[in-house]
Parts: structure tokens; sequence; C-alpha cells
């Protein structure tokens, strides 16, 4: 041995075993501190020894294989061996001072091989020396269903497959060969590096009791503790599986909305151009609309709904019967030629009846501003629905062009506008008069060449938008032009975004179904609470915090109208309130959990199964204690799976228990000890007796306490106290 120092204990640790059980990974762990990735350990294995002269080469292995294992200084150097049946190792054997027998956890041959050859060659070289069994690999035993573990073999040779459960070795059959052969046990992984330190540091401990056997005159291995126990392996915690939400269109439904000018209720004439667009969209999100749309001119209009009522308040100006010549030419020729009564009757539904309202006269105000010139309220009847609705038309004065118009209402709808457009003076004067100060904002920055800060802009003004639109359409239903009958109440909305964001709708409101010429549809099995969700999803693309006790039907509506997004977002809201909810000391979120799992599949929300599942796993102790009735109700599958996966899984429980009962019997065994020697005062030949015994003894021997607390920490995966964590079991 080389760089032997006097007041230092070299030990020599050979280790043995069958090839490719991890011998040499668990050997550089330790010697070189070497840590590995997955994608290392499950390359080809090609068999390699740890050569012995490293220790002279490489001055920081030296230097890493001195320890001081209870106030010893130790050098431990290890020998590898091939794994190899016919090969000849007595060279190795030669003067070790413990030997490791080590065996693959995912290989059950190797662990007999340990039992059949490997133990009785030892015994043969080495007949005295102490043996501990070692099993390799203890990540497998929760990792061989790991999908990142699995995508390594998809591409690989067929004679190369993925750990099974079938071969894995559980930790009471490893004890039970080692208490067939008499000697201890350890676990170890060089992936997460548990017990690599500890396997050694104990291996070290009983080669210095079994030199100090021995040797009984070297005072220095006095302190030297038995091997201690090793706390169980605990998988980790498994993670809650992540929730993926689909990219929105809403942007680019609300510029196809302001495209197809469908269900249109305003007219912006700006010269020759006009601007088929929305009440509710320009008054949510322009102050100077507002004012506009929001006078009243019920007085002239007769008797109508609240929603429909005029925008213009007389103190603009007079009344008048007549457009401009340009205005009046727009107009004429807007208007579609009478439809025959057969035409309507058949586009009309089965129950509906033929109109009995008669047209009301048109109301037609001059204005006194800036940029209105005039506003008239006219009825019209589509012919694509049969509807008679009221149509404003507002005269824009020539402050305003046409393509600077275009640019503001597009801007209104999307938050952009179009890149390649260049009179941007024109646009900035707009939005000043309509009042659109986050455009001009992006003007400045794109006149000023700072047009990276525009994103912030252009989010700013959407999160605006979007809490505009609920507050004046969602909950106020402001202009709104068809209502929906619940099971307990009434909701109003806009026929235009329910077609632009929503397939189904549209197929229903544009077909020729009888809800495309109803002005209240009903809706069996919703409810407002429901309702409100959806009109919160369909104008803002988000929906507010949703309980997970509600959520059924919700996710239920989400899938019969195929809203993917909404679906995902139902999902995010109810993992969010169940998270919240498991933070209680209650059982409250395993029950929902429980009530979820199965219908929610039943609606096509498999993330949020997913995670129920999970969540069950983890707390299927709490199932068993709190739940067992609704446990049985599920489907046998489903129970076969949470007994599968449920965490902490049942070789760990047992192997705990068993660690404990050890525990127990260590404690009793020292408590004994500790009396026994107190009541010998006998003394033999030289060695003290009495009372100088017992201080020998109060000074060698370690507390049972502190026993315990060296075995906690010794343990590098122990870092909480299993006894708290087993309480919340």
């Amino acid at each position: 041995m080389d760089n032997e120092q006097p007041h230092q204990e070299l030990v020599k640790c050979v280790l043995v075993g069958d090839t490719a059980v991890g011998k040499t990974r668990l050997i550089c762990a330790r010697a070189c501190n070497k840590h590995v990735s997955l994608s290392q350990l499950l390359s080809t294995h090609v068999p390699t020894v740890w050569a012995i002269d490293q220790y002279r080469i490489y001055k920081d292995v030296l230097e890493r294989s001195w320890e001081v294992v209870d106030s010893v200084n130790v050098s431990l150097r290890l020998w590898d061996t091939f794994g190899d049946h016919e090969k000849d190792r007595r060279f190795a054997y030669g003067r070790s001072d413990v030997v490791l027998l080590c065996f693959s956890i995912t290989n059950p041959i190797s662990l007999r091989n340990c039992r059949l050859m490997w133990y009785p060659e030892i015994r043969r070289f080495c007949p005295q020396t102490p043996v501990i069994l070692v099993g390799c690999k203890n990540d497998l035993r929760y990792m061989y269903r790991d999908e990142t573990y699995l995508s390594y073999f998809g591409d690989r040779s067929p004679f190369v497959r993925a750990a099974r459960k079938s071969d894995l070795v559980m930790p009471d059959e490893a004890r039970a060969v080692a208490k067939e052969l008499g000697i201890v046990y350890y676990e170890t992984s060089v992936f997460t590096y548990f017990g690599v330190n500890e396997v050694f540091e104990n291996a070290i401990r009983a080669a210095l009791i079994a030199r100090r056997q021995q040797r009984f005159w070297m005072t220095n291995l006095k302190r030297v503790q038995r091997p201690f126990l090793q706390l169980p392996f605990r998988p980790p915690k498994p993670t809650p599986p992540e929730v993926s939400v689909l990219t929105g269109s809403h942007p680019k439904d609300m510029l196809n909305m302001l495209h197809a000018q469908c269900y249109t209720d305003l007219v912006l004439v700006a010269g020759n151009i006009r601007f088929a667009v929305h009440r509710f969209m320009l008054a949510s999100n322009s102050n100077a609309f507002h004012r506009l749309l929001s006078m009243d001119l019920t007085s002239d209009m007769g008797a109508r709904s609240s929603s429909e009522s005029s925008m213009v308040s007389s103190t603009f100006g007079e009344s008048s019967t007549d457009f401009n010549d340009d205005t009046e030419y727009l107009i004429r020729n807007d208007q579609k030629p009478a439809v025959r009564m057969w035409e309507q009757l058949k586009r009309r539904s089965s129950y509906q009846a033929l109109p009995t309202i008669e047209p009301k006269k048109d109301v037609y105000r001059d204005l006194h501003h800036p940029v209105f010139h005039n506003i008239r309220v006219v009825q019209v009847d589509e012919e694509r629905n049969s509807i008679i609705q009221n149509q404003t038309i507002v005269s824009l004065s020539k402050v305003i062009t046409a393509k600077a118009m275009q640019q503001c209402l597009m801007f209104i709808y999307t938050g952009t506008i179009e890149p390649e457009y260049l009179q941007l003076e024109e646009v900035r004067q707009a939005a000043e008069f309509l009042e659109l100060p986050q455009l001009m904002v992006l003007l400045s920055n794109t006149q000023s060449n700072e047009s990276f800060m525009n994103d912030e802009t252009i989010q700013h003004y959407t999160t605006c938008m979007k809490q505009n639109l609920e507050k004046y359409c969602v909950d106020n239903g402001m202009y709104a032009d068809i209502t929906f009958e619940l099971d307990d109440g009434r909701v109003r909305a806009h026929r235009a975004i329910l077609v632009a964001r929503c397939e189904v709708m549209r197929a229903m409101l544009n077909g020729d179904f009888r809800e495309a010429h109803a002005h209240t549809i009903c809706l069996p099995g919703v409810t407002e609470y429901t309702f409100h969700k959806l009109l919160c999803y369909l104008y803002t693309d988000e929906i507010p915090p949703v309980s997970a006790d509600k959520c059924l039907n919700l996710l239920e509506l989400a899938n019969r109208l195929c809203l993917p997004r909404l679906l995902n977002l139902i999902e995010c809201r109810v993992i969010e309130n169940l998270t919240k909810i498991s933070q209680s000391e209650t059982s409250e979120a395993v029950e929902l959990c429980l009530k979820l799992l199965e219908p929610v599949k039943l609606h096509n929300a498999h993330q949020l199964a997913e995670w129920c599942m999970s969540y069950l796993c983890v707390n299927y102790n709490s199932i068993c204690r709190h739940s067992p009735k609704s446990l049985k109700q599920l489907h046998p599958d489903n129970q076969e799976y949470l007994r599968e996966n449920r965490w902490p899984p049942v070789w760990y429980l047992k192997d705990y228990d068993y660690y404990q009962r050890c525990m127990k019997e260590q404690k009793l065994e020292m408590n004994m000890n500790k009396k026994n020697c107190q009541n010998d005062n006998g003394g033999c030949l030289c060695f003290s007796g009495g009372k100088s015994k017992n201080r020998s003894d109060g000074a060698t021997k370690i507390p049972a306490s502190q026993d315990s607390t060296t075995l906690f920490q010794s343990n590098p995966n122990s870092v909480d106290q299993l006894d708290l964590e087993m309480a919340d079991l």
C-alpha cells in the first residue's frame, strides 16, 4: 500500500459481483466524486475495471480516500474486479479488510449468484473478512415506469429493454439472502447518490471492528461503533402533471369579426367609405364613442327595449330629416330590395308568426361636434335571418380620413395597426379625437424608433379592452341583441362575438336552425354561473376562478360547444382551487378528486383527470383512512392503478417498519449492555475494573440518543424526520 502514515488506518475494500451490476460506477462515485446523468447510466455497458494505481497517479483521488470515522483517521483503498465467473481474483482478495458483495436490484439472477457463487468464493480466499451485501441501482425501483427513463429505450436494439416490475428485487428479498449468509445489507444509487458514502463508511466500521478483535491493544479503535442501520430510501414524491393550455386566438377572432361585418349595428361614414362595426366594441373601448352612443333618444323612437335605446342627446343639435348627398347615396345603395313573403316564410321557424311590428320612424340629428357630423337611427330587416333591428349611422367630419379611421377601428378590435401604413400623423389626429390614448403611445413609440416598447403597450391595451368587455358587455349586457333563457335566469349577449369565437354558435346562429331567427334561445341544463364563465371566455379569452364542486356543468358545456382552450382553462382553474383546498388539514380535496376523477373523463378533461389521479396516488393512505367507500366505488381499473402507483409504495412502508423494529431492538440491547456494565465491577490481570472501568465505559460508549442522531445524519437522503412524515400518512 502506498502513502501509509503512522497515525492512519488503511482499509482495503474489494468489490465483487456479476458484470454490469454497477461496481465500477459505485467506486467512481466514491473515489472520484463522479455524478452521472441518466443517459450515461443507460449507455451500452462496456466491462471495465477501476485501476488501483489511480491512488498513486492522481493526488485528488488519494486525498478523497482520507476519512475520519468514529475519531479514527482512515484511508480507504477501493479494489475493482471483473464480473466474469471464470476470472482468477486471488490477488484482489489478498490482505483485504472488507468485501462488498454487489448485485443489481433490477437483476434477480445477480442476487442468486451472490448466494451460490460469490459468497463461497469470498469465504474460500477470505474466511475471516467481513462481507457486506450491496444492492446497486436502487433508483430503478421507482424509475422503471418514468417516461424519461423509458424514452431512452425507444430506438435501441430489441435485445436491450427497460427494467420491468417483475425484474425488481425488493428490500425484504435481499435482506432474506443477507440473513441467510449472516451479513448486513445496504442499498446504493450513483444516480441519486443515495447510500454511496454511507455504505463505504459502514464498510470501514466493519473492517476496523474486525481489526480491533485481532489487535485489542490498539486504543484508537475503541470508539469504533458497529455498522449503522440504513434508513430506507423513500422514493421522491411524484410531481403533479403539468397542464398545457392551447394558444388563444382572440386577436385573430376579433379581426375576423371586424372584417366579416356580421350582425353590425353601427355604420361609420367617412367620405365615400362606410365602416360597418359593432356598437358594443366601440362604446366599451373609446370614451368618445361611449358618450355618443349612450345618449337616449327613446322619446323619438317610440317604445323600445332598453338595450336598443338611442345614442345621442338633443343638445347636439336640432332634428332634421335628410343626410347630405354622399350619405344619402350610401344609404340608398345599402338598402336591399323587398323580399317576397314566400321567401320569408321559408326561412322562418315553424313556430314563428309573421311580423306584426310596423316600422318605426327614423331619427336624425345634426351634431355640433368636431368629429361627428350627424347621427341617424333606422330600422332594417336583415334578409339572412328576418330580424328587424335598429341600425345607427354616424357621419364623420373630414378631420378623420377613411384610412385613418380604418387603422383606429383595427386598433380598437385587436390592439394593433397595419405595420406598413405610413400616414401616422393622420392616425394620431384621429386617435386624439376618438380618445384612444394607448394608440397615441404606440404611434409615438413607432415615430421615435422605439417600436420595441410597443409590445408592452399592446399588452396593456388588450388587458384594458378585455376588462371593459367583461364590465360593460358580460356583466351589463350593453347593446346586446340576443337573450339566453337558462335554468335560473336570463343572460344577454351579442351575436357577433358568439359567431366569431365559437364555431358551434356560428352554425346555430348563421344556419337554418330556428335559433337563427329567435331573439331568445333556451339552454336547458345550464345555469347563470356556468354561462357567465362561458361568456367571460368568449369575450376575454380568460375565465375567472372556478370552484371544483361546480366545474362539471362548465366542462360539459365547453365540451358540447367544442372549445378545447376553454376546457384547458377550466382544468387550470379547478387545479388551482384543489391545490388551495389541499393546503388545509381536511380531506376535502381528496373527496373532490374522487368525485371528479371519472366524470371529467366523459367531458374530455383528461389533464384534470390525470392530475386528480396523481393527487390520489400521493394521498392513497388518506383515502384508505377517510374515504374507503368512495375508493371502492371507482372503476376496477382505476382502483388497480391507484394501488400500483401509490406513494409511498408498499415496499417502502414494509422496509421502514422493519427499520423501526430494528432501531427499537438495538436501543433495548444498548440499555441492557449498559446495565450489565454497571453491575460488573470485577477486573482481570492488568485491566482496570470497578469505578475506573465504569469511567472508561462512560468515555467510550456513545449514548443511544447519540447513535440515533448519527443514524439520521449519516444518510444523505434523510432530509426530514420520517417519523413525522409517517404520522401524516
